[in-house]
């Protein structure tokens, strides 16, 4: 069984020497000088007060960017321990790239018509356009050892710019029934399917961005803590999620974090952060069985952080977190390599910064690709606040004549 598991792996990804891929760059590209002159152009999003920010997700619509981020007001970085930390919607006009304003949505002991928030953090949000008027922004409701964490919802209406008064439960799916969407459920589904690790009572998160394939929605889901990680189909009332199968071999590693594409061929791929070392790729031919996870050698020494995988026009973009450290800064290099085929990889953008360049999200918008990034200027964790800016015009190569790299002052 393990044979046939790891075969699909083994043969997407091994190439003969003797072929040489097509080139997908011009002769004299500088990826690092692309990362450049992107991290020139971003602006931030976060609100004056803002402390500590990370962990952002985005979506446009019209002419703004709707990018949903958790932030406190108190100190650089964040934890799901802390109740300090609180959702927040900024709204950015894509033809100024200003800061149109910031909605703060859901904090620790928040009332709302319907029910009132415990003591916790409200963590990791994400945000889907549910319908022509609707945004449904998540968030996850923490208190570590005390309860179990839950995700909620609540909706903003694009027309009044406005949030609903109401919050709700976001459900999980599994083969033992639907359940509110906490850990224990998803820690129970994978224990029953063999999973050994303990279960723990929070971050469990919608983790990979929304993404749509043969017509049906899809997230990867996230328990951090116990390095649980699963393929989800998103159902039709957009607030349920669906367990198609669980990928965390092999258990020896720490898994998490994963990003999740197609590949041209139908196979599913997922690349997962490990906090034991490198990243690990695992496959799938349904959705269902996946192989155990294995590092591949177009990702030679990525750092436990999370990845991206996004497929834009005819390409793929994988994203991941390089080891090498900026002026000793972690998180300071960030890869984003392209591919036609999720086999053969070229680096397009190079991301060097002691400011860091962790977390980032992209998204495509009417032939515009678009991210959001963590970065920070003096804490250890450069979780200080969210960039936002243009990447590129869908598939094309800025000129770089007459560029030149950034000079970070010294430390």
């Amino acid at each position: 069984m393990l044979r046939h598991l790891l075969r699909p792996l083994t043969s997407l990804f091994f190439v003969p020497c003797l072929l040489a891929a097509a080139p997908l760059l011009p002769a004299d590209w500088d990826p690092a000088l692309a990362g450049d002159a992107v991290l020139r152009r971003l602006i931030n999003t976060s609100a004056p007060q803002v402390q500590g920010a990370h962990d952002a997700e985005f979506v446009c619509v019209g002419d703004r960017a709707y990018i949903v981020a958790e932030a406190n007001n108190e100190k650089a970085g964040e934890s799901a321990g802390w109740p300090i930390i609180y959702a927040t919607l900024s709204i950015v006009d894509l033809t100024s790239l200003k800061v149109e304003k910031t909605i703060d949505f859901a904090a620790s002991q928040q009332a709302f018509e319907n029910t009132q928030l415990p003591v916790g953090a409200c963590f990791v949000p994400r945000i889907l356009q549910k319908d022509a008027t609707t945004l449904r922004c998540f968030f996850t409701s923490e208190d570590p050892g005390k309860r179990q964490s839950q995700m909620w919802y609540r909706d903003f209406d694009l027309s009044s710019g406005e949030f609903a008064p109401t919050i709700h439960r976001a459900k999980l799916r599994t083969t033992a029934g639907t359940f509110d969407f906490q850990p224990q459920f998803f820690h129970a589904d994978a224990a029953a399917q063999g999973f050994t690790k303990k279960a723990t009572d929070s971050s469990f998160f919608i983790f990979d961005s929304f993404k749509t394939f043969d017509g049906q929605l899809y997230a990867a889901l996230n328990n951090f803590g116990g390095k649980l990680n699963a393929l989800a189909r998103v159902l039709d009332d957009r607030a349920t999620f669906e367990i198609v199968g669980h990928y965390n071999e092999p258990l020896s590693q720490a898994l998490s974090e994963s990003a999740v594409n197609r590949l041209p061929d139908g196979t599913w791929m997922a690349i997962c952060r490990n906090d034991k070392g490198n990243y690990h790729f695992t496959t799938s031919a349904d959705g269902k069985t996946w192989s155990p996870g294995q590092e591949m050698p177009f990702v030679p020494n990525g750092t436990n952080s999370k990845p991206t995988f996004d497929r834009f026009g005819d390409l793929y973009y994988l994203g991941w977190q390089e080891a090498t450290k900026i002026q000793g800064v972690n998180r300071s290099v960030f890869n984003l390599d392209i591919s036609r085929d999720g086999k053969t990889w070229q680096r397009k953008y190079r991301f060097e910064t002691p400011q860091s360049f962790q977390y980032p999200t992209f998204h495509e918008h009417d032939g515009v690709l678009w991210l959001s990034v963590t970065q920070g200027d003096s804490s250890p964790s450069r979780k200080e606040r969210i960039m936002f800016g243009k990447l590129e015009d869908l598939g094309q190569f800025e000129s770089q004549q007459g560029q030149s790299r950034i000079e970070w002052p010294a430390p």
